[in-house]
Order: structure tokens, then sequence, then C-alpha cells
């Protein structure tokens, strides 16, 4: 059985695992920004931080969701993987990138 055209989810995937790595390039620029420009630091109760962790948690789902989607199309017969492959790849990075940069956020504060 040939593969023809590529994985509509592979394709899914790698567009979520793209945009959710540019949002949390920027949304960690933005923490970093807020925690620099705070005279001692940024507030944990504060609104700021508040939304900040949100749009974490929010970036994280879609995240995984990147994953799911990646793993699906990886496992489609009669559709080509390539698409698929890197998306899972680049959203397991990501992945572990940000629960690397949280980790080490807690070990600092």
């Amino acid at each position: 059985m040939e593969r023809t055209g590529q994985s509509k989810l592979g394709i899914a995937s790698l567009s979520i695992s793209i945009a959710t790595a540019l949002g949390l390039f920027i949304l960690f620029a933005i923490a970093g920004i807020v925690e620099s420009s705070s005279p001692g630091g940024m507030d944990e109760e504060s609104i700021e931080a508040v939304i900040i962790g949100l749009f974490i948690f929010g970036f994280a789902g879609l995240d995984l969701l990147a994953i799911g989607l990646g793993i699906a199309g990886i496992f489609q017969k009669s559709r080509q993987r390539i698409l698929a492959v890197i998306g899972t790849s680049i959203a397991v990075a990501i992945g572990i990138i940000t629960i690397s940069l949280m980790i080490i956020g807690l070990l600092i504060s």
C-alpha cells in the first residue's frame, strides 16, 4: 500500500507545536521583563503573575494536543508520516524545555 499525501493530523500537530513554541517564547520573554522591571521581583499573587501562569498552562495543554495529534498522524497507514514525526518531536522538545524552565525557576527562588 502506497502512502499518498501528508497526514492532516501531522500538519495540525506541526502547526500547533510551532504556534506553541512561539507563544511560550513570547510569554517567557514577557515574564522575564515583568520580573526584572519590578523592584524585588514579581509578586506571585499579582494579576500579571496569575495571567502568565494561566497562559503557561494553556500552552501546555496545546502542547499535549500537538503530541496527541502527532502520534495519531504517525499511526495513519495511508498517509505520509514526516510532518507528524516533526510535529511530535517539536512538541516533545517544547514540553521538556518548559518543564525544565519551570524546575529551574522553582530551584532559584
